[in-house]
């Protein structure tokens, strides 16, 4: 029998922004962009009764809680504290998932053998809450699934533990959105069948789910009767992606150099958001005609943007290259990887930027990588190694803007 470990920091960015400020305790608070535009990142509990969530426009935000306070953010601070949290638990479960900039899995299958396993996470949770200052919800169970709900339902601050053989009673009164993996189309589709209650789809033949909803309907009433075997995939710092070229001919075009950097961020940062990815470290590697190879690396805050990215990447060649030495490769990589999505950038961007990256992703997961480039990357018809052909289509070019 498995024991997984589910934990959550609650409210993250709020927390951190009222660790930093404790005057902003107990008051409604939204962390995102500033303007209008801005999309929230993260808002307080007192925020949620009013109907505000993360991922909404912060004009909207604000039309529902006036009387809210408006931060902006620190993806950098963030990072910080999220590393923290991750050190005191490198340092006390044997494996553990990093599954995002705020939220964790560990594996404490077997040490009931040696010692209470409940017991040693809710003192791993109290070690973390003493040491930095932050509020941690916990949830146990006998799979990622159930233990992530259970994490749900213990917020704020809280802990709870669902015993081996009671995850169907567990999960049976609870609304079919606590299942990871219904969104708000699922959910729509599941509430126009009147299914309200996950107890309804521990009842329902699997066929049924199947036919309403495909293969996704299989996994949804696999989660909904609390089976689950995914495993917990140990985190490693070492996790990374990246591209080189090599040149045909050496080279000391300047221009090129960078385009070509620019193509290759922009080709990695696509992979990263595909892949659910998030980076924390990035590198520019340098090889001269002389064979001499050099390197420099930057740890930045938890991203998978483009337009963050690039500037940074231009940053470190313009510190590494040394002028009238002629090139023979240069390559990227971005480490640290974490799973997670955008949010980490929600703060830094507004709504019309959010929805410009999910369209051309959805354009690039249908034509190709490199179905749609930067102007600027135009002439970088082949970017290195993780290249993929665009099936024969035209790239589709954005107008570049001075970095």
């Amino acid at each position: 029998m498995r024991t997984i470990l589910h934990l959550d920091l609650d409210a993250f960015y709020v927390s951190v922004e009222r660790l930093i400020d404790s005057t902003l305790q107990n008051k409604p608070l939204l962390v995102g962009g500033t303007s209008d535009r801005g999309v929230v990142a993260a808002c307080s509990y007192e925020t949620r009764t009013f109907g505000v969530h993360s991922g909404m426009s912060m004009r909207i935000a604000k039309e529902l809680c006036p009387e809210a306070t408006i931060i902006k953010g620190n993806a950098g601070t963030y990072s910080k504290y999220s590393d923290l949290v991750t050190d005191i638990i490198k340092e006390k479960v044997p494996v553990f998932e990093k599954s995002s900039i705020d939220e964790f899995y560990a594996d404490l299958s077997g040490m009931d053998k040696f010692f209470g396993a409940y017991k040693y996470a809710s003192e791993l949770r109290q070690k973390i809450i003493l040491e930095t200052g932050l509020p941690i919800s916990l949830g146990f169970a006998q799979n990622k699934v159930v233990s992530k709900v259970a994490t749900n339902e213990a917020k704020p601050n809280n802990q709870l533990k669902i015993d081996f053989g009671t995850e169907k009673p567990f999960l049976a009164p609870l609304s079919i959105k606590k299942i990871p993996m219904v969104g708000d189309k699922t959910f729509q589709t599941l509430r126009s069948l009147g299914v309200r209650q996950i107890k309804t789809i521990q009842e329902m033949p699997v066929d049924v789910m199947k036919g309403v909803l495909g293969v996704n309907g299989l996994t949804i009433w696999k989660r909904a009767n609390g089976i689950d075997n995914t495993p917990v995939i140990g985190f490693s710092e070492r996790k990374s992606i990246s591209t080189e070229r090599t040149f045909d001919r050496d080279t000391i075009d300047i221009y090129k150099l960078r385009n070509i950097l620019v193509a290759m961020t922009e080709n990695l940062s696509y992979q990263l958001r595909r892949g659910n990815k998030l980076s924390a470290c990035i590198t520019v590697k340098i090889r001269y005609s002389d064979f001499n190879t050099y390197s420099k690396q930057l740890k930045i805050p938890y991203t998978s943007a483009d337009h963050i990215l690039i500037p940074k990447i231009l940053g470190l060649f313009e510190k590494l290259y040394q002028k009238r030495l002629l090139v023979r490769l240069i390559g990227i990589r971005f480490s640290h990887l974490v799973s997670g999505n955008y949010q980490i950038n929600l703060f830094e961007d507004n709504e019309k930027q959010l929805n410009l990256y999910k369209a051309l992703d959805h354009i690039r997961d249908r034509y190709g990588d490199r179905s749609v480039i930067r102007a600027v990357a135009m002439g970088s018809k082949t970017i290195g190694r993780m290249q993929n052909p665009f099936n024969g289509q035209p790239p589709i070019v954005l107008a570049h803007r001075k970095q």
